[in-house]
């Protein structure tokens, strides 16, 4: 098993290389022919995540007001760019003075992958199988996505981050609530011998959490054989929100091969990964610091 230290900073260079990588085909038709850019930009993806780490680290825990403030900095300072409707609404209302509670978007069309694409930083400083985990999981997505298909896809991530292997399908499956999400992802559980491109085809990768979450999961759970960059790219060549499923796959096989195990011809794309590095190492130490070497 990778050093605590190593998996958190591979978890968030690895999802900012995903997203990297995957935005500029987003909203594209897959199957796609993925190149690795020589200039591109991170999105809301890796900023959002980057700003969550920011108010654990501030506040002491993942508690929603302190991420929904750093939000609304962040926000204002036009450090967010590529957001989707539910959460540029939500952050909106964040800078007029929105409570996190009612902030986010609600009903059928806020099940989108806002609150997944950002959870990561909560997988290591919460339990997620516990109640009090999910509970906060449940807070930090209600700030921009107050949707329960929502809050189960920033779970499943969670939990896929959580686990120090790639063996976490079955984890994922036995603590998530009935759901789309859950219902997706034990279908393609079951295709053992589908490729990636064929989910994509068959099912889509769109911005909508029960198609983009699990095809991730899958994606991520093969990575150990794949490695990483097939791993990225092969989701992203499937089409759709291409940024979103990249950053979630980097961000979990990130978090198994940690930053060690990710190429380097990958990590030194200039992917503004100096502050990307620089918040990824401080939020790995402030970790090792509170909560000492201990996974989940």
């Amino acid at each position: 098993m990778k050093p605590l230290h190593d998996r958190i900073v591979g978890c968030i260079i690895g999802g900012a290389i995903g997203d990297y990588i995957g935005s500029p085909l987003e909203g594209r038709i897959g199957p796609l022919n993925v190149i690795i850019p020589a200039s591109s930009e991170i999105t809301d993806d890796t900023q959002l995540t980057l700003a969550t780490c920011e108010a654990i680290m501030r506040d002491g825990r993942p508690n929603p007001e302190a991420i929904a403030h750093a939000f609304g900095e962040w926000f204002s300072q036009r450090r967010i760019s590529g957001m989707g409707s539910s959460t540029l609404k939500a952050l909106r209302d964040i800078t007029f003075g929105a409570h996190w509670a009612l902030a986010g978007a609600s009903g059928e069309m806020s099940a989108g992958n806002g609150a997944a694409m950002r959870i990561a930083p909560l997988a290591f400083c919460v339990d997620a199988r516990s109640l009090e985990g999910r509970r906060a999981i449940k807070d930090a997505s209600w700030v921009t996505h107050r949707n329960d298909e929502a809050f189960a896809g920033a779970l499943a991530i969670a939990l896929a981050i959580a686990t120090p292997d790639f063996d976490f399908i079955s984890t994922v499956l036995a603590e998530l609530p009935d759901s789309n999400t859950a219902d997706r992802l034990q279908l393609l559980a079951s295709e053992h011998d589908v490729s990636i491109a064929d989910f994509g085809i068959r099912y889509g990768a769109s911005g909508y959490v029960a198609d983009s979450v699990p095809l991730a999961l899958i994606a991520a759970s093969r990575a150990g054989v794949s490695g990483f960059q097939d791993a990225v790219v092969g989701v992203i060549a499937c089409g759709g929100d291409t940024d979103t499923t990249g950053s979630m796959v980097g961000q979990i096989v990130g978090s198994k091969v940690g930053l060690s195990g990710i190429p380097d011809e990958l990590v030194s794309l200039p992917f503004g990964r100096e502050p990307v590095r620089r918040i990824a190492e401080e939020f790995a130490d402030w970790i090792e610091m509170n909560t000492g070497s201990r996974t989940r």
